[in-house]
């Protein structure tokens, strides 16, 4: 697939323009996600300098993009769309807001629904003393 990603909220917390903290295990999970031949975009409000500390802060830690705010690396920038051809988009915006990566990516490996996953993790939370901000990441479900 090709798959959308966003930074600030997805990859790392909130702290737009300074880049927050790291989100737990989502640079993993995305290049878990390209060894299986997924190709990855940036897709990002972030342009210039921002951006390209954006780019720097994954590639130091092993994740290069197919493609940064465009649908493939040759795409002239002045002419591609602000929203990029993709298979599906990974954005903490999204309706229901950012599930856990072991969540996304047990999705897109599997193919398996999203409720089923959810409800999958939920259950092996169970009895691990998960937080309950971490699992009302699911509250829309």
């Amino acid at each position: 697939m090709l798959i959308a990603v966003d930074f600030d909220g997805t990859i790392v917390e909130h702290r737009y323009p300074k880049i927050g903290n790291p989100i737990p295990f989502a640079i993993e999970t995305l290049i878990q996600l390209q060894k299986e031949q997924h190709r990855l975009i940036l897709w990002t409000v972030r342009e210039g300098r921002l951006l390209d500390e954006a780019v720097a802060y994954c590639e130091e830690r092993g994740l290069t993009f197919y493609a940064v705010n465009k649908s493939y690396p040759e795409e002239d920038p002045a002419k591609a769309p602000r929203k990029p051809l993709a298979d599906l988009f990974i954005d903490d915006r999204n309706f229901g807001g950012l599930p856990d990566w072991g969540v996304i990516y047990r999705v897109i490996s599997s193919g398996e629904s999203l409720v089923a996953a959810k409800e999958l993790y939920a259950a092996a939370d169970t009895d691990k003393g998960v937080s309950k901000k971490r699992k009302g990441l699911f509250r829309w479900f």
